[in-house]
C-alpha cells in the first residue's frame, strides 16, 4: 500500500518567526499558525467558527526568508508533511507533540484596509 503524508495550510502567523541555526549551520524556523473553519450551524441557522492552532518548522533558505519577511499576523499559504515527535519529560512522562514540516511557503498579501478600519477585500485573509 502507497504512504502519503502531505498537508496544505491556509491562515495567519500567530506569532513572530523564531529563526535559529544548526551546529552545522542549517537554519530552521519555527512559528504558529491559526487556521480558521467557518460554518452554519444546521439547527440554529447561525453563523459559527473553530479556530486551529498549528506549530510550523521551517528549513533552510526558506526559514531564512520567513524570518526575513513574516511577522505576526502575516497570511501564508503552508505545503508540508505531518511529523510527530515524542520525549519524556522531566518527571518522567510521555510526552508527544503533531507539527507540520513545511516544504514550501508561500506569503500572502494581506487585505487592505480603509481609513475607517473596513475591509476592502483582497486575499481571503
Amino acid at each position: 500500500m502507497a504512504n502519503l503524508n502531505k498537508v496544505l495550510l491556509t491562515g495567519n502567523l500567530t506569532r513572530d518567526v523564531e529563526l535559529r541555526h544548526t551546529h552545522g549551520g542549517t537554519a530552521v524556523a519555527n512559528f504558529g499558525l491559526a487556521v480558521n473553519r467557518r460554518w452554519k450551524d444546521k439547527k440554529t441557522g447561525d453563523g459559527r467558527e473553530e479556530t486551529t492552532f498549528i506549530d510550523i518548522e521551517v528549513w533552510a533558505r526558506m526559514a531564512e526568508l520567513c524570518a526575513e519577511y513574516l511577522s505576526k499576523g502575516s497570511p501564508v499559504f503552508v505545503e508540508g508533511r505531518l511529523k510527530l515527535d515524542q520525549w519524556e519529560s522531566k518527571d518522567g512522562q510521555k510526552r508527544s507533540k503533531l507539527r507540520v514540516v513545511a516544504e514550501n511557503v508561500q506569503f500572502m498579501e494581506r487585505r487592505p484596509k480603509a481609513d475607517d478600519g473596513e475591509d476592502l477585500g483582497g486575499a481571503p485573509f
